[in-house]
């Protein structure tokens, strides 16, 4: 549990980022749902930013070993949710992701990654050798892959992919021959026709298209980013001001509070205010570095990683589409888009980074 040596000792440069980035998100998440003295989803957010907190505290209280000892539990409970789904989801937005408890949705594909980055980091540092062996390969493979398969059938394919990172990251920090690295690479190329042809649905197939010419469809599929670039433009140096977003306040600009927010956050606050934002999110994924360079052990080595490669993934794919240099894939920008999941798992994720840094001088 938490000593106060341990407090005195925390990492108050990231933590104090990650809660600037939660104010953000609530002023930008009013503006967007703009709709009373407090929007209903403004309120919605509050209290997600709250739990977030609470979760943030008890994977920092709780020794990052004692967590990773039960990890193959949280992980095989996060499996069976994702086959609970498969059959019993509640359909939103033509994906099978949500689990219904009472008023709330919640989507067990975000905490997933947390269950799988401790599951990971687990076999990970107990597994050490040399350089990674076919064994270690297969069970990384394993490990990451049974989540990505299951949330591919929902069909979710963007936060499948998101998992990604964690292969990446137990890799180079595992050891790869070269060719080993130039076969895995090639694999997801040559697969490609493959995927095209015979997996992908029809409107994730638009979405590509319609990333290559977004003319193509400019009331349709490419209305979205052909808004969300008009907004980013319109902002200008400093923005047009909070709550004076013609883009975001006469809702021209879809899904504003969620997947698009950063375009919104450009228009009322321009490059300026996108650049502190930036700023922000630069100091998170750089303080997550230094922690794992600090860490006592291979265990926080992997954990803090592999939370820096998630986070730093969703906010390039997230800020790379509502800039319009990816095509659309339905991915929230962390501790910023609306929404109770990601806001929750990731402030937990980052407890644990936190837990990493706290520990180093006492384990």
């Amino acid at each position: 549990m938490l000593e106060r040596r341990s407090i005195h000792s925390l990492d108050w440069l990231l933590a104090l980022a990650v809660l600037a980035l939660c104010a953000v998100s609530l002023g930008m998440v009013y503006s967007a749902t703009l709709g009373g003295p407090l929007s209903p989803l403004a309120k919605k957010q509050l209290i997600y930013v709250a739990l977030g907190l609470a979760a943030m505290i008890i994977t920092l209280a709780v020794d990052y070993h004692t967590l990773a000892s039960v990890s193959y539990l949280f992980y095989a409970a996060s499996l069976v949710l994702l086959v609970y789904l498969l059959f019993f989801g509640r359909a939103i937005a033509n994906t099978r992701g949500w689990l219904e408890l009472g008023p709330v949705n919640f989507q067990p594909a975000e905490m997933t990654k947390i269950t799988t980055l401790l599951a990971l980091s687990s076999y990970l540092s107990r597994n050490r050798s040399s350089s990674l062996t076919p064994g270690n390969m297969g069970a990384i493979l394993l490990i990451v892959g049974l989540p990505v398969v299951l949330i591919a059938r929902q069909p979710d394919l963007g936060t499948a992919l998101t998992f990604m990172p964690l292969v990446v990251v137990a890799v180079f920090l595992g050891g790869i021959r070269i060719r080993t690295i130039l076969i895995l690479v090639m694999i997801p190329i040559l697969a490609l026709p493959l995927l095209w042809t015979h997996y992908l649905q029809d409107y994730q197939k638009e979405r590509v298209l319609t990333f290559l010419d977004p003319a193509r469809d400019p009331k349709g599929a490419g209305y979205q980013v052909l808004q969300s670039r008009i907004a980013v433009g319109s902002g200008g140096l400093i923005g047009k001001g909070f709550l004076e977003g013609t883009q975001g306040q006469l809702k021209f600009l879809p899904a504003q509070h969620t997947d698009f927010i950063f375009a919104l956050l450009a228009e009322e606050r321009g490059f300026l205010g996108s650049l502190v934002v930036l700023s922000l999110y630069f100091i998170v994924i750089y303080r997550c570095i230094a922690i794992a360079r600090a860490a006592r052990d291979l265990l926080g080595v992997y954990l803090a990683m592999g939370m820096m490669a998630l986070f730093a993934c969703q906010v390039l794919i997230n800020i790379g589409v509502v800039l319009g240099l990816m095509p659309t894939t339905g991915v929230p920008l962390p501790l910023m888009s609306y929404g109770g999941s990601s806001m929750i798992t990731t402030l937990a994720g980052f407890g644990l980074v936190l837990n990493v840094w706290m520990r180093r001088l006492v384990n």
